[in-house]
């Protein structure tokens, strides 16, 4: 198994969840690690998405990359979709199986293009969603908003996965999350 995290470290995530998700990454990145999984780390900010931790069992290089990890700028949540999508293809093809998990706060503001703007945002994100759900990826969208943001939920939906909010992004809940999507 490999467990592709896509981190949302928008400006919104950081002012808000940032420090609590990179935490509760790391707790699930060791537990991976005890189970001889892989992880990477898929992270989105500004105006793109980048691969910021190839799957790995390495937790020193793991905890690294994490503590590197700054926020800010807007959201492309269609690419960092993309960039998980295209990890999971690349690793599927190594013969594992990926599994896909989202931490955001579920509100793009940047398009696939890298241009601003929610509507095709939105609309964007929606379209990977549902290219990832047609490649049957598992999953889980968590939902790291305050209050919970109604986008998550369609996202999840559009991914064919669960959906959960977790107004406290904190390592515990997390993976007590994680942990539903392992069957345990």
């Amino acid at each position: 198994t490999a467990t592709i995290f896509m981190v949302d470290a928008s400006g919104s995530q950081a002012l808000n969840r940032l420090a609590e998700v990179k935490g509760a990454v790391e707790l699930l990145l060791s537990d991976s690690y005890v189970r001889r999984e892989q992880v990477a780390l898929v992270t989105f900010r500004g105006r793109e998405a980048e691969l910021a931790l190839p799957a790995t069992r390495s937790l020193v290089r793991a905890r690294r990359t994490l503590a590197g990890m700054i926020g800010g700028g807007g959201t492309p949540l269609a690419l960092g979709l993309v960039e998980g999508l295209r990890t999971g293809l690349r690793l599927r093809s190594d013969s594992l199986s990926p599994r896909l998990v989202l931490l955001t706060d579920g509100r793009p503001n940047v398009d696939r293009e890298g241009q601003g703007g929610r509507a095709q945002a939105r609309e964007d994100a929606l379209q990977a969603a549902r290219i990832i759900r047609g490649h049957s990826f598992p999953g889980l969208v968590l939902d790291t908003s305050p209050r919970g943001e109604a986008f998550a939920a369609q996202l999840a939906d559009a991914m064919g996965v669960p959906h959960l909010h977790l107004p406290r992004a904190d390592a515990r809940h997390v993976r007590a999350a994680i942990g539903v999507l392992e069957g345990r």
